[in-house]
């Protein structure tokens, strides 16, 4: 498979992987409309900084290892759930705003902790190993070019930074935003109970 081959197969996969509905969906609608469009571009940065996690170690040959490890996927899944859980408690927590300048500061000293965040909830993601030992399979080859891997990589991480940077767009449109912004801490609460659930999801529930 030649590089352009590859780009379009990737494309196609990851961007209906990426528009799938899950925590990584969640936490950029929670932060984007509780903190802003400046913290939803963090998020999704954070996002897709950590697809660099996956691609690292599928690069290394360590994603069948992983994914075929029920130790590793039982650590990964306990700290990845349990991650979840505590974002999600986080937003359940949230109350009313009642100061306009003091969400302004919040935000403006969040930039780190929301890429870190983003970050952190892709990166600890349990489904992830799986994910990507079926994308390299069908795309990786034992002779391809260490540039086309980093190609590769590079432009997986940009497709879902653009993908979620759209989400952020529309989420943070006046017409929208402001309708969200009066119910702000129940959306928070809202989209940290739905955290929560996939949070106990990924703890209960089997990887493969």
């Amino acid at each position: 498979m030649d590089l352009l081959q590859g780009l379009l197969l990737i494309t196609s996969i990851h961007l209906l992987a990426a528009a799938s509905p899950g925590p990584d969906f969640v936490l950029v609608s929670q932060q984007t409309l509780s903190n802003g469009k400046k913290a939803g571009f963090m998020v999704s940065l954070g996002i897709a900084l950590g697809l660099s996690v996956h691609i690292l170690y599928s690069a290394l040959g360590l994603a069948a290892v992983i994914a075929n490890s029920a130790t590793a996927l039982w650590a990964i899944k306990i700290v990845g759930g349990s991650y979840l859980l505590y974002l999600g408690v986080q937003g359940i927590r949230a109350k009313p705003n009642n100061a306009h300048s003091s969400q302004k500061a919040v935000t403006k000293h969040s930039s780190l902790t929301a890429i870190s965040k983003g970050f952190l909830c892709n990166a600890l993601n349990p489904k992830a190993p799986i994910y990507f030992v079926a994308l390299f399979t069908v795309v990786l080859s034992p002779n391809l070019p260490p540039l086309h891997l980093f190609i590769y990589g590079i432009w997986m991480m940009a497709l879902q930074l653009l993908w979620f940077s759209t989400v952020v767009l529309l989420l943070s449109r006046p017409s929208i935003n402001e309708k969200f912004q009066r119910l702000g801490h129940l959306i928070d609460r809202l989209l940290g109970g739905a955290m929560v659930l996939m949070g106990l999801k990924v703890l209960t529930s089997k990887i493969n």
